[in-house]
C-alpha cells in the first residue's frame, strides 16, 4: 500500500511539473499565488460540512525544489470530525442460503424405504396368519384324531351295547343269504350242490334235500348258472329249470327256465351257457331246485355251475 502511495504522489509531482511550467511566463505571480490559484483550478484545498480534510506533509528532500507543487489531501468520509469513525466499511447484508437440492432425492429415498419396510410387515404378518391357520388346522385334526381313538377304545355302556347286538343281528337277518357251487357227485335229479367249500356258503337259508329252504317270507333275487358242454353235436334240446315246492302245496312250480336249440354247428367239442336269475316273493318252508335235461353234459366246475339266492 506504500508504494502504491508513493507511485501515485510521483504522478501528481510529475504531473504539477508540467502545470507550473505553463504559468512561468505569468507577471507578478508568486509561489504563494501559484500555489492558491493550482489548488482554485484543481479543487485540491476544499473545505466541506460532510468531510473532514487533512493535509499530508511532503518528503523533506522535496520540499527544496523551486517548484510550487499542490497539497494532496486524505478524504474520510465522517462527517463529525469530533465524532470517532469506524475506518470498517459497511457490510452488506448476505442473500439467504440456497437450499440444498440433494435434500429432495433423500427425502425420495427415505420414502421409498418407508414404503418397503411397510410392505414388508404387511407381507409378513400375512404369513404368520397363514402360518398359525395351518397349525390350527393341524391341532384340530390331532384332537379329533385322538377323541375317535378314545371313542373306540371306551367301555361302551351295557344298554348301548345290547343296542347294537339288537342292531347287527337285524342285520345279520336280513342279510341272507347262499350260495351253491356244483359237485360231480350227482345221483340223480335235482341237481346237488356244495354248500360248504369254495365260494359256497349259506348264511340264514338252510340247504337241504338238494335245495335251499326259505325261513323268513320275504323278497328274494334268485339266480342259477349251468354251463352245458359236449365233444358230439346233436339236436338234442338243453333245458334248464328253476322250480319251488312247499309241503302245504302239492306239486311244484316253475319259476324260472331256459332252452337251448340248436347250440352247435358240427361234430366239434362245443359248450354253452344258461343263465337264469330273477326277483321272487318266497314264502316260509319254500324249497328251491334246479333241474337240467341232461346231467352228464353240465360242466359242475364252480365258476361255471353254480346256484343261489339273496333276500332284499
Amino acid at each position: 500500500m506504500l508504494e502504491a502511495f508513493i507511485e501515485l504522489q510521483h504522478l501528481s509531482w510529475v504531473f504539477t511539473a508540467g502545470v507550473m511550467q505553463a504559468y512561468k511566463g505569468r507577471a507578478g505571480s508568486s509561489p504563494r499565488a501559484q500555489s492558491g490559484t493550482a489548488s482554485a483550478v484543481f479543487g485540491c484545498h476544499m473545505e466541506d460540512n460532510a468531510k473532514r480534510v487533512q493535509p499530508i506533509p511532503l518528503p523533506a528532500m522535496q520540499q527544496n525544489l523551486n517548484y510550487v507543487y499542490p497539497q494532496i489531501f486524505w478524504m474520510d468520509g465522517c462527517a463529525n470530525a469530533s465524532a470517532s469513525c469506524s475506518s470498517t466499511p459497511p457490510v452488506a447484508p448476505f442473500p439467504p442460503p440456497v437450499p440444498d437440492r440433494r435434500s429432495k432425492p433423500r427425502n425420495n429415498r427415505e420414502r421409498r424405504s418407508v414404503g418397503f419396510l411397510v410392505v414388508f410387515l404387511l407381507i409378513l404378518l400375512a404369513l404368520t396368519g397363514v402360518g398359525l391357520s395351518m397349525f390350527q388346522i393341524f391341532h384340530l385334526e390331532k384332537e379329533l384324531a385322538e377323541l375317535r381313538e378314545s371313542a373306540s377304545t371306551q367301555h361302551i355302556p351295557p344298554a348301548l351295547e345290547k343296542l347294537i347286538g339288537q342292531e347287527q343281528s337285524m342285520t345279520k337277518e336280513t342279510r341272507k343269504a347262499a350260495h351253491l357251487t356244483g359237485t360231480p357227485m350227482q345221483r340223480d335229479l335235482p341237481l346237488e350242490w356244495e354248500p360248504v367249500s369254495g365260494h359256497a356258503f349259506t348264511n340264514g337259508i338252510q340247504y337241504r334235500d338238494q335245495g335251499l329252504v326259505i325261513n323268513e317270507t320275504g323278497l328274494y333275487f334268485v339266480y342259477s348258472n349251468v354251463l352245458f358242454r359236449g365233444s358230439v353235436c346233436s339236436s338234442q334240446v338243453l333245458t334248464h329249470i328253476v322250480y319251488k315246492k312247499n309241503p302245504a302245496f302239492a306239486g311244484s312250480h316253475v319259476l324260472m327256465e331256459d332252452k337251448g336249440i340248436n347250440y352247435c354247428m358240427s361234430q366239434k367239442t362245443w359248450a354253452r351257457k344258461s343263465y337264469l336269475g330273477a326277483l321272487f316273493k318266497l314264502r316260509k318252508m319254500d324249497s328251491l331246485h334246479v333241474n337240467v335235461s341232461k346231467i352228464t353234459l353240465v360242466n359242475f366246475e364252480e365258476s361255471k355251475t353254480f346256484f343261489g339266492l339273496f333276500k332284499l
